[in-house]
């Protein structure tokens, strides 16, 4: 694999919707049975392209294809803390380190660096992941909210 990691252009919006739907139709559907069909709807480019003028927004790419994608920006406008976003791997590159080296360029990106707190809403699916990669239960809460999200956080000493 010749992966590399870049930041998202709005040419990129309707693959990375694929990508997206693809990942929900394979991967979270069985977390998700209810949600899928309203969920692979809401991803359309356009929805992907106003995630990303809000953003900082990266895709992952092997040979010219778009393989995963991540975002990261405020959260709730808050200056010290941010949160992760619209983190996914094609479910045929899972496992492969995709996932990893996303989470690590956005732990690099300006809006991790200044922040006190990372927030993640955390799909059922990709919990274990988020865990083994260092974030934890936001106040101890291991339950799925009313979106059926995790939320999970990591807190940060030196900023």
């Amino acid at each position: 694999m010749n992966m590399t990691i870049r930041k998202f252009e709005s040419s990129d919006a309707e693959r990375v919707s694929e990508l997206v739907k693809t990942t929900l139709r394979v991967s979270n559907a069985k977390d998700y049975p209810q949600e899928v069909n309203g969920l692979i709807a809401l991803h359309t480019p356009e929805y992907i392209l106003e995630r990303a003028g809000w953003t900082h927004f990266y895709v992952a790419e092997d040979d010219g294809q778009i393989i995963g994608c991540g975002a990261i920006g405020p959260y709730w406008g808050k200056a010290d803390e941010s949160c992760l976003f619209t983190i996914f791997v094609h479910p045929d590159r899972q496992g492969r380190g995709v996932g990893r080296s996303i989470i690590e360029t956005l732990e690099r990106d300006e809006y991790f660096l200044r922040a006190r707190r990372v927030e993640i809403p955390a799909s059922i699916t990709g919990l274990p992941f988020y865990l083994n990669m260092g974030y934890q239960y936001k106040n101890g809460n291991m339950e799925p909210d009313e979106e059926r999200l995790v939320r999970l956080e990591k807190h940060r000493k030196n900023t």
